[in-house]
């Protein structure tokens, strides 16, 4: 019995022994390849993904250019920021990008162009007549009264040659100062002063040296003496007939020399800086078909006609043929280069959206995945046939839409961003219908018509009424620094204003009266800013201008606490436009034009 308990305890030593040794083995093992699957399912997790792209970036829907890493509010308008998806998204993506897919742009038949530079040029075309050179046309008046004895010429557009007659005439005058020289004739030697008067005053009456040598030599006056043509050329006009009396400086005949012409031509404005001196013209005639002109340009009116709005530009055209005749019809073209500039930037026409105030394109934006637009307003310079040069808003080397642009403008319309018909970007109508939301727009729209107006001034926190009242008070102040036509007041006023403001919180407008409020303040900033820059009075009353219409718009929309104020007008201020501001009195004291019309104006409306 001792032998079989001793060996069950030497069994149980044995077996506890390998039990434990097995344990340490098993955990071990199983430690070691539990450690190295979850080693290996990190190593796995991390290979396709990264820490950066878990961080989350904060903005703000009304300002997207607000970038921040963690919540808080917008530093500009003090609304809740909302959270980007990763930091992968690009910071330098403008909001107003319009974006499109590959198929999209092909079936918008979307086409770009570089911005290159250019000579610009363009065919003129140009409409005229033919006119009588001035400088070939010779005027006969009568140097002495007399009756006209015969008439050579008949008609008018009888051709005549130099030295010609024209008429015979018979005059009293003539005969008498012919008498004089004769008598002088016998003083010649002794008194020459006397001939030589007598024989001036013959050759004031066109009298040539050879006409006075006959007299002399003949030693009796001449009755009748002959008008002589000074040039060759067509008699215009016959102001005489036979046996009419006429007295000195009586008109006789006009001729023009018609071998050398003068083509007018008609250009617009927008012409003008195509068109210089010594630029070639090619015109036709309808009275010559199949036969082309050609001249240049030797003279450009400097004046335009204040009621064709044209300037004249002349061609000189020899007419040894006369197949030309003064007054006929011209048709012209000038192929010209622009004459301020040989190398502009040229863009097609086809790239321009033009609203008649501003000139607008489509800027392509590099380093998208997808085909990306952003608005541009640019500045151009003149017409070049197809192509406008580009005055300014475009650098050589960018990309434009040239093909496809109204589409893109409907996009961005759409999608509330800046577009032609709406630069200041927000909802432009274009996205809704009565009726039903097309989920168009990025903003709601400022309505302040009294029928459609969804911000009440009842509804506004009575707070921020109290700020807005606070710069109405300051507004009164600048307002009567107008009147007293004081810019160094109207500017330290002006930033009495723009503190008051800075002290409206707000927060304190939640939704839609937020977004209206935010739009409104960022214009007045702009006109609070320009007058407190400027000391030009006038300049500062232009800006004024503007302020009250944008406070009008906010006092209708918000209302002001305790308050009763004026808005009141005047039809003769700002250009004779109109203008208006407030007052705290029915008393009119016109801000715009100090104490030379104090009282101009009335009042349109009470605001209480």
């Amino acid at each position: 019995m001792k032998q079989i308990t001793k060996n069950i305890k030497e069994n149980y030593k044995l077996v506890l022994g390998t039990l434990i040794v097995g344990l340490i083995l098993g955990w071990l093992f199983f430690h070691n390849n539990h450690h190295q699957a979850t080693t290996q399912n990190v190593t796995e997790v991390h290979k396709g993904h990264s820490h950066a792209g878990e961080t989350t970036i904060w903005t703000c829907s009304m300002h997207p250019q607000v970038r921040s890493d963690k919540p808080g509010q917008c530093p500009i308008c003090g609304m809740d920021l909302i959270p980007l998806s990763s930091l992968q998204a690009d910071e330098t993506i403008n909001p107003n990008e319009i974006s499109m897919t590959e198929s999209a742009a092909k079936l918008a038949d979307v086409q770009t162009m570089t911005v290159t530079r250019g000579t610009p040029q363009k065919t003129i075309y140009l409409q005229g007549k033919v006119q009588v050179d001035e400088r070939n046309i010779a005027e006969l008046t009568a140097r002495y009264g007399g009756r006209i004895e015969k008439l050579f010429i008949n008609f008018t557009g009888q051709n005549v040659k130099k030295g010609e007659k024209l008429a015979s005439i018979y005059s009293p005058e003539l005969i008498a100062a012919q008498r004089e020289l004769l008598e002088a004739i016998t003083f010649k030697e002794t008194r020459p002063a006397i001939y030589n008067a007598a024989k001036s005053k013959l050759k004031l009456w066109d009298l040539s040296d050879e006409q006075i040598k006959a007299i002399e030599e003949k030693g009796e006056p001449q009755v009748y003496f002959n008008v002589l043509s000074p040039i060759s050329g067509t008699v215009m006009m016959r102001h005489v007939a036979l046996g009419d009396y006429i007295k000195e400086g009586s008109p006789l005949f006009r001729i023009a020399d018609l071998s050398h012409l003068w083509v007018v031509f008609d250009a617009y404005e927008s012409d003008l800086p195509w068109i210089k001196d010594g630029d070639e013209v090619n015109f036709t005639v309808q009275a010559v078909p199949g036969k082309t002109y050609t001249g240049k340009v030797n003279y450009i009116d400097p004046f335009i006609n204040g009621s064709t709005r044209v300037a004249k530009v002349r061609v000189n055209v020899d007419n040894k043929s006369n197949a030309l005749k003064p007054e006929m019809f011209v048709n012209g073209t000038v192929e010209s280069e622009i004459a301020a500039s040989s190398n502009d930037l040229l863009i097609p026409k086809t790239a321009v959206l033009w609203t008649g105030k501003r000139s607008v394109v489509y800027v392509k934006v590099p380093d998208r995945e997808n085909p990306t637009f952003i608005y541009r307003q640019i500045d151009l310079g003149p017409e070049a046939g197809n192509f406008y040069v580009v005055a300014g808003g475009l650098a050589e080397g960018e990309e434009i839409a040239v093909n496809g642009v109204f589409k893109i403008d409907a996009a961005a319309q759409l999608q509330g961003a800046t577009s032609m018909m709406n630069p200041d970007g927000g909802d432009s109508g274009a996205g809704s219908m009565p009726g039903m939301d097309m989920g168009g727009s990025k903003k709601k729209s400022e309505t302040l018509s009294s029928n459609n107006n969804k911000i009440q001034p009842d509804n506004i926190n009575p707070d921020f009424k109290s700020q807005l009242t606070d710069v109405y008070q300051a507004y009164l102040k600048m307002k009567d620094a107008f009147v007293a036509s004081d810019p160094a007041a109207v500017s330290k006023d002006a930033s009495d204003v723009q503190n008051a403001m800075s002290k409206v919180n707000m927060e304190l407008l939640k939704g839609e009266s937020h977004m209206v409020w935010m739009k409104q303040l960022n214009v007045l900033k702009e006109k609070l800013s320009d007058m407190i820059k400027s000391n030009d009075i006038e300049k500062q009353r232009t800006a004024f201008v503007g302020f009250n219409e944008t406070f009008y718009k906010t006092v209708k929309t918000f209302g002001l606490k305790d308050v009763t104020t004026y808005y009141q007008f005047c039809p003769m201020a700002n250009n004779d436009k109109g203008a208006f501001w407030f007052s705290n009195s029915e008393d009119i004291r016109n801000p715009y034009f100090g104490e030379d019309m104090l009282t101009c104006g009335a009042t349109e409306e009470v605001l209480k």
